[in-house]
């Protein structure tokens, strides 16, 4: 997944000629979604952009985050950023389908409002042809990605047995226990009949 945060004065989407979205001070973040991400990069990239440090404080720069200064942000679903050029034509297959991305797109958002006042966080209009208006403050352009994060492997539900399980298990660990003492009395006997059987032939042999 990528981010392609760009910090602004004011930025807008408009479809046909109809704002639907808009934003004063903060955040213009343009998402792409690759076709291998998963929930782990959506945490990872919401994270960052909520996060990164962007906006000065007392003439100092890279300070605050969008938070830190409870400014607005503005998403917008953007596959265009997973183009690959095959000749002079970009290709799009890296980008993950319609169908599957749009609701990656929402659970961001709703991510995003979940951890952040959500009255700060607008949309744009899924899949829509969007003219999207901006006035860069800096400029400042900046593009994070989660492709380099470690997938952490789901760990899998325990299952707890059920009493027949239990008293299955518990019939056979004992079984296994009678049979190990049982073969050990047996090496113990065994062990003690050659013992005498050796001394007998020592005595055999001294009377000799």
């Amino acid at each position: 997944m990528k981010g392609l945060l760009q910090r602004v004065s004011s930025a807008q989407v408009a479809v046909d000629g109809k704002v639907v979205s808009k934003i004063s001070r903060g955040l213009l973040v343009l998402l792409g979604i690759s076709g291998t991400d998963t929930e782990q990069d959506l945490e990872y990239i919401c994270r960052k952009v909520l996060n990164i440090r962007l906006f000065d404080h007392n003439g100092k720069p890279w300070r605050l985050s969008v938070m830190d200064t409870k400014l607005e942000m503005l998403v917008v679903s953007q596959f265009t950023l997973y183009a690959k050029l095959k000749g002079n034509k970009p290709d799009f297959h890296s980008a993950m389908t319609g169908e599957y991305s749009q609701p990656m797109y929402n659970t961001f958002l709703d991510l995003a409002r979940r951890t952040y006042d959500p009255s700060k966080i607008k949309g744009g209009v899924f899949g829509a042809n969007m003219t999207v208006s901006l006035d860069n403050d800096g400029p400042v352009t900046i593009e994070i990605s989660s492709d380099g994060i470690q997938h952490r492997p789901k760990k899998k539900p325990r299952i707890l047995p059920s009493k027949a399980e239990k008293e299955s298990r518990e019939n056979k660990e004992s079984g296994d226990s009678e049979t190990r003492t049982g073969t050990a009395n047996s090496k113990l006997i065994r062990n003690s009949l050659s013992a005498a059987l050796l001394w007998e032939v020592i005595k055999l042999s001294d009377s000799k």
